[in-house]
C-alpha cells in the first residue's frame, strides 16, 4: 500500500463553511461558527455544559436570594419607620404635651442598627451576580441603575437621615428628662421643662419635618429600585 492509497481526511469548503470528518461515521459534517482557518471545529456542548454548571435553582442560590430580599425589606421598613416617628414627634411637640411612650422608646439614645441592614443588600446582590455564571453583570442596565439608586439611598441615610435622628434623640431625652427628671422624679429647683426641652436643637419641629420627608423620599426610591430589580427590563 502506498501513501497515495491512504485515506487522509482533509477539510472541504462548502458554501463558506468548513467541512470536517465526523469521528464516528466518517461522513463530512459542517460546523458553523468556526471560520478561522487555524481554529478546530467548535463543540457547542462544551460551553453549554459550562453554563449549565451554574444552577440558579440550587438551594444555595435560593438562600442568598432570600437573604437579599429580606435585607431589602428590613431596610425599607427601617427607613419608613424612621420617617413615621419623625412625623409623630413633630405632632407631639406641636401639641405641647408629653411625648408618647412609643416615640420615647424609638428615640432612645443609640445606633439605628436596623437601618444599617441597608448595607447588606449589595453584599448579597454581588453574591447573586457571581453565582449567576455570567448571566447577569453590572453591564446590565437594570443592575447598574439599581446599584446607583441604592447608593443614593445609602449616602443620604448615612449623611443626613441618621444624623438627624440622633439629634432628635437629644430632643426627646431633654424633653422627657425635663418633665420627669432623670429617674422619673420631678425636676430639680430652677430647672424648667421649657429650658431643657430642645436639647440644644434650635428648631426641632423643622428637624422632624426634614427627617420625615427625607425618609419618605428614600423609601419611595427603594421601592422603585426593588421594582426595577424584580422586572429586570
Amino acid at each position: 500500500m502506498t501513501l497515495a492509497n491512504l485515506a487522509i481526511p482533509r477539510r472541504r469548503q462548502a458554501q463558506g463553511h468548513r467541512l470536517w470528518p465526523d469521528r464516528g461515521s466518517g461522513a463530512w459534517v459542517r460546523h458553523e461558527g468556526c471560520h478561522n482557518r487555524s481554529v478546530p471545529p467548535c463543540d457547542v456542548s462544551v460551553p453549554t455544559a459550562l453554563i449549565g454548571a451554574v444552577d440558579t435553582n440550587a438551594p444555595g442560590y435560593d438562600l442568598v436570594l432570600l437573604a437579599h430580599v429580606l435585607a431589602a425589606v428590613v431596610a425599607l421598613v427601617a427607613v419608613l419607620v424612621s420617617g413615621g416617628f419623625a412625623f409623630a414627634l413633630r405632632q407631639a411637640l406641636a401639641a405641647g404635651g408629653t411625648v408618647p411612650e412609643p416615640v420615647v422608646r424609638y428615640y432612645r439614645p443609640g445606633v439605628n442598627w436596623a437601618g444599617r441592614i441597608l448595607f447588606l443588600v449589595p453584599v448579597f446582590g454581588v453574591a447573586l451576580l457571581a453565582m449567576s455564571g455570567g448571566a447577569w453583570s453590572f453591564a446590565d442596565t437594570w443592575v447598574s441603575m439599581g446599584t446607583a439608586g441604592w447608593a443614593v439611598v445609602a449616602i443620604a441615610a448615612e449623611a443626613v437621615l441618621w444624623p438627624t435622628e440622633r439629634r432628635l434623640q437629644r430632643v426627646v431625652a431633654a424633653r422627657t428628662g425635663a418633665v420627669h427628671g432623670p429617674s422619673g422624679e420631678a425636676p430639680a429647683d430652677g430647672v424648667t421643662a421649657t429650658s431643657r426641652e430642645h436639647g440644644g436643637v434650635g428648631d426641632p419641629s423643622s428637624l422632624c419635618l426634614q427627617a420625615g420627608l427625607l425618609a419618605t423620599g428614600l423609601g419611595a426610591l427603594l421601592v422603585a429600585v426593588a421594582v426595577l430589580m424584580a422586572a429586570k427590563p
